[in-house]
C-alpha cells in the first residue's frame, strides 16, 4: 500500500494539534517503518514519554481518516496470490501496531494470504532483526532461503542484521540512494518492476 503520504501527514498534523515542533516532511518520512514510540523519540527527542499517548492518539485520529482511502498498488493482490499459490511462504514485518495491521489486512481481504505477521508492538522494532528472526523461526525457514522486500533503510538494515537477502523498492518511503547503502540484490523503481523481478527470480 502506498501509505507513506498518509503517515507523514498524520505525524505532522498530530504535532501541530498539540503545538509541538512540526517536523519537516523529510524528517517525518524517515521514521516510516519504525514503531511509533521509536518514531516519536526520533522526531521529538526532548518530549517526555508520558506525553506519547496523547500524541499517538492524535496521530491515529489523522491516520485513520486517511487510511480508508489508501489502496493497494495495482496488481498487488494478484501478485501475492500467485506467490501464495506457487507455495511461497509470505510474511509481514511491520512498524504498524497489531491493531493497525489487522485492520489493513481485513480491509484489503489479504488476511488469508500471509502465513505469519509480526508487528512493532509485539517485540523489537526495526532495525533490530528480532522481527525477522521471529518470522523465520515461526515458519521454519533458514535465513539463506528468505528474502526481505522493503522501502526503507530500516528494512534494509534489519535484513543485514538478520543476514537475509534483501530487495529495495524505491517507490515508497525512502529514496533509492538510502536503500543502496545496504547492498540489496535488486533495487526497483515501480511495483510493476518488483512483480516482474519476482516472477523471474522467486
Amino acid at each position: 500500500m502506498d501509505s507513506a503520504a498518509a503517515i507523514t501527514t498524520s505525524l505532522r498534523s498530530a504535532c501541530a494539534d498539540l503545538e509541538f515542533t512540526v517536523p519537516s516532511e523529510e524528517r517525518a518520512r524517515y521514521v516510516i517503518g519504525l514503531g511509533l514510540n521509536d518514531a516519536l523519540k526520533y522526531l521529538l527527542p526532548d518530549l517526555p514519554p508520558a506525553i506519547y499517548p496523547a500524541l499517538l492518539e492524535r496521530y491515529r485520529f489523522h491516520f485513520q481518516r486517511q487510511d480508508r482511502d489508501t489502496t493497494l498498488f495495482d496488481g498487488a493482490p494478484q501478485m501475492l496470490r500467485t506467490l501464495h499459490d506457487a507455495g511461497h511462504m509470505l510474511a509481514v514485518a511491520t512498524g504498524k501496531s497489531r491493531r493497525g495491521l489487522d485492520r489493513a489486512l481485513e480491509a484489503t481481504s489479504l488476511d488469508q494470504i500471509f502465513h505469519a505477521t509480526r508487528c512493532a508492538d509485539e517485540g523489537f522494532s526495526k532495525p533490530h532483526p528480532g522481527m525477522l528472526w521471529w518470522l523465520l523461526d515461526k515458519l521454519d525457514v533458514t535465513r539463506e532461503r528468505a528474502l526481505m522486500i522493503g522501502d526503507t533503510s530500516h528494512d534494509m538494515e534489519m535484513a543485514v542484521a538478520a543476514e537475509v537477502a534483501r530487495v529495495g523498492v524505491a517507490y515508497g518511503a525512502h529514496p533509492r540512494e538510502n536503500l543502496l547503502k545496504y547492498v540489496p540484490i535488486a533495487c526497483l523503481d515501480t511495483f510493476a518492476e518488483l512483480s516482474l523481478w519476482l516472477t523471474q527470480h522467486a
